[in-house]
């Protein structure tokens, strides 16, 4: 069955089942590896994307789910030249240890910040409770969050 899908602001046709979960789709049809496979049970966070600016664990969200809905990777947010400011706070706080759930984390604190540009600390926690990192570096990670929304707040685009 052909779908349409509008990902990262380009429409494109993949040919897939209703069930099939949105992170095969955009991995395997799509070629955008930045959402990974950790669970497979909506439990560890690796896999999120943004559906309509909502964090969501793309391993468990139905390609039924998404048709005529915008879904933002982290692939959509900037690239090695011009990273967005999020992506610059993670790499100045040096919030990457092993990588595997990063682009998970970044994408989660990026719908925090896309209704919130100035969350507090307790706020930023709250938000990213459901992404697991397994290396530990949740307080670097807290501080990329942080110093992205002082960046935003403050109008500039590091």
């Amino acid at each position: 069955m052909t779908t349409v899908l509008k990902v990262n602001g380009v429409s494109r046709r993949v040919d897939a089942t209703p069930e099939t979960p949105l992170l095969y789709v955009l991995r395997d049809d799509l070629g955008l590896n930045g959402a990974k496979y950790g669970c497979g049970l909506g439990q560890c966070g690796a896999c999120t994307v943004q559906l309509e600016k909502e964090a969501v664990f793309s391993c468990i969200t139905p390609l039924a789910a998404v048709q005529n809905r915008e879904v933002r990777t982290v692939e959509g947010l900037g690239t090695i030249d011009a990273m967005s400011p999020l992506q610059q706070a993670f790499v100045d706080e040096q919030a990457v240890q092993c990588g595997y759930c990063i682009a998970g984390m970044i994408m989660r604190a990026q719908a925090l910040l896309d209704v919130n540009s100035s969350p507090d600390d307790e706020t930023i926690r709250a938000h990213m409770m459901p992404n697991l990192c397994r290396c530990g570096t949740h307080q670097r990670i807290l501080r990329a969050v942080r110093r992205a929304a002082d960046s935003l707040a403050a109008g500039r685009r590091s």
